[in-house]
């Protein structure tokens, strides 16, 4: 039973990582012979950790393919708290209305 519950446990984690908003931006001719452009800057040909917008990236000379490094919560109290993008650690936190300095339980987030 504890296997089975382990197993269980380690799936609902993938599942959540594995579950990201992701797009493709086709390059446009002539746009940039040095990498893509994503909201204005240049990010060079390869792999991208991470963009200023927190996105992971892969930009090749015909597209960029993104996909995003946080997950939006959905499963909160939304009259309660607020959710606010923390651009430092790439996530959104869930926090009271009335008191930011206190976090709030989230149920589920989506990609």
């Amino acid at each position: 039973m504890k296997s089975f519950l382990t197993f269980l446990l380690a799936m609902g984690i993938i599942v959540t990582l594995g579950d990201a908003y992701c797009f493709t931006k086709i390059n446009k001719p002539g746009e940039s012979d040095k990498g893509c452009v994503l909201d204005g800057k240049v990010y060079p040909f390869g792999h991208i950790s991470r963009t200023d917008d927190c996105f992971r990236c892969t930009c090749t000379q015909s597209q960029i393919s993104c996909c995003s490094l946080f997950h939006t919560p959905v499963g909160y109290d939304k009259e309660k708290c607020k959710i606010v993008f923390n651009k430092r650690s790439c996530n959104y936190d869930v926090v009271e209305k009335n008191d930011p300095s206190k976090e709030c339980f989230v149920h589920s987030r989506v990609g």
